[in-house]
């Protein structure tokens, strides 16, 4: 199963959209803390709406955390990054990748670029920054799934 990892998200509603997404398309969701608002179930609640009962959700309680968790299950990592070389569309992704989706206000550090094994970059125009992080995870998360025939049946 693919899984959408967020990397201690700043913004319950890009969270909520985010757990909507992966609801609705069959992904898992790890969220890695701490994040920047309280991430109990009856806030989550809030933010996702009832779509919280159709995503299979794990907490770390940090970046080590989900790195040991990670490694021991051979779950390969792919960095959605602005500092990425390789367009996200040329990546081959595998069934059982874990993307991860940095804060909405500053990424990830450095020491989570290292521990990627790979690093997806969303082409934009020149001059322009970035995309939401919703929007970015909704379109990695769809391209893995297009290559991995991962969509659920209609």
């Amino acid at each position: 199963m693919l899984r959408l990892a967020l990397y201690q998200p700043d913004i319950p509603q890009n969270t909520g959209t985010m757990l909507r997404l992966a609801a609705c398309l069959g992904a898992a969701v790890e969220i890695i803390e701490p994040a920047g608002f309280d991430v109990s179930d009856r806030h989550l609640r809030r933010s996702g709406l009832d779509y919280l009962d159709h995503v299979a959700i794990t907490r770390h309680r940090s970046f080590a955390a989900f790195e040991g968790w990670r490694r021991e299950a051979g779950i390969r990592l792919v960095l959605a990054t602005t500092a990425g070389a390789l367009p996200y569309t040329d990546f081959a992704y595998g069934p059982d990748d874990c993307l991860l989706v940095g804060r909405e206000s500053a990424g990830v550090p450095e020491a989570v670029h290292a521990a990627a094994e790979a690093r997806v970059v969303i082409p934009l125009r020149p001059g322009l920054r970035s995309l939401n992080v919703a929007v970015a995870a909704a379109m990695i998360l769809g391209e893995a799934m297009r290559q991995t025939a991962g969509f659920p049946a209609a």
